[in-house]
């Protein structure tokens, strides 16, 4: 793997902002994990309230905490860290709604190497199959490793606008608007209750046969980055609840005494519904480690497989709706990135802590129906009983 050192004191940089758009050739492919290839990028951001009478290394140290002190300090001095355009000595004090920049050798997380396969294309809609592990939009530390930085570079598809989550590590339907007014009609469409969603799931257990409805409140905690559900009588005697209304219906598809396919219909659409839903009734999805309970249910020996799971929800089965972006022939095996000497993610692809081998949640989008409307997803491989 080569790598470009650029070992000018004064080297020029290209930075980057939003309004750059991802490319086909930011891509690295390699052992079946897609890559971005480093970039330089200006992160913005205003000063809070809170953040005033902080001198800028204090700022950064206390709150962007996922690099040393060390390197704030050589940041400042060295310009990478501006505020409000100007080069400021380390000692400087920030005032409120100041813009202070971060100027960043941008490394990001890996994903999956899948196709965003393309399922349907109208002139205002766009429906896809999201893979796993992909995120839906620009978030955290994704910006081009996303299903809408993928179809632009890919296909030159953009503007979208997504009409409807996805988790990270869940696959399935993706709907995208082409245009703001549309995504607008669609969410209208849902916040009224008019579109039916469903997912499909492959969860511990014999799930019980007949249809199961979890009504029960969900309390999403995001610094620990998951939900927990609120039972009847679990605030001892306090009657103030902090979860939000979430109703799911689920109807077992098929079992094989060890696993059961799940159908999956969310009335609401908390944080994690189904996934906590699921383990609310004891059979949480099969590989999500997040919400595995220990609980064993009894085994039955009633068993589905894909194609007879496919035929009773109505949905056609692909063997592989997410196809491989590249095959292990073409991975880019001469890899050319400059080094920035003060990079804390050099010489490395993926920042540190990710390495992009992550197994997708056994949880499938397959349908949305609206009023008028309806659009499908294949069934994943890994229904197969």
């Amino acid at each position: 793997m080569k790598r470009k050192r650029d070992e000018q004191e004064n080297m020029e940089i290209v930075w980057q902002t939003p309004a750059n758009p991802p490319q086909r050739h930011d891509y690295i492919f390699q052992d079946g994990i897609r890559y971005v290839r480093p970039y330089y990028f200006e992160f913005i951001s205003h000063a809070k309230n809170r953040w005033a009478g902080k001198t800028i290394v204090d700022l950064f140290a206390e709150e962007f905490k996922g690099r040393a002190r060390d390197y704030y300090v050589s940041a400042v001095k060295a310009g990478r860290i501006q505020v409000d355009g100007q080069i400021v000595p380390v000692s400087y004090v920030v005032q409120p709604s100041q813009k202070i920049s971060h100027f960043l050798h941008r490394h990001e997380p890996p994903v999956m190497a899948l196709n965003v396969e393309i399922l349907n294309q109208e002139s205002d809609v766009l429906t896809v199959c999201k893979p796993a592990s992909v995120p839906v939009h620009p978030c955290g530390q994704y910006r081009k490793n996303t299903v809408v930085g993928i179809l632009q570079a890919e296909y030159d598809l953009a503007p979208l606008f997504p009409i409807h989550r996805l988790d990270r590590l869940v696959s399935g339907l993706l709907i995208l608007a082409r245009s703001a007014t549309k995504a607008d009609n669609f969410r209208q469409q849902i916040e009224s209750g008019k579109v039916k969603k469903q997912y499909i799931a492959k969860v511990i257990g014999v799930f019980p046969e007949n249809e199961q409805v979890v009504n029960v409140n969900v309390n999403y905690n995001a610094r620990e980055g998951m939900s927990t559900v609120e039972v009847e009588g679990s605030h001892n005697g306090n009657t103030h609840s902090n979860g939000k209304a979430a109703c799911t219906k689920f109807t077992r598809i098929g079992t094989n005494g060890k696993h059961s396919i799940v159908l999956c219909e969310p009335i609401t659409g908390r944080t994690h519904q189904i996934r906590v839903h699921l383990q609310y009734t004891g059979h949480p999805i099969a590989n999500d480690m997040l919400y595995l309970s220990e609980c064993i249910t009894e085994r039955s020996t009633e068993g589905l497989s894909a194609d007879r799971a496919a035929a009773k929800s109505g949905l056609p089965l692909q063997p592989n709706p997410c196809k491989t972006s590249m095959d292990d022939s073409q991975d880019d095996s001469s890899i050319d990135f400059s080094i920035d000497p003060m990079c804390t993610n050099c010489p490395n692809l993926a920042p540190k802590g990710y390495d992009g081998r992550e197994e997708g949640l056994w949880l499938h989008c397959v349908r949305y129906v609206g009023p008028d409307w309806t659009y499908e997803c294949p069934y994943p491989p890994w229904v197969s009983l």
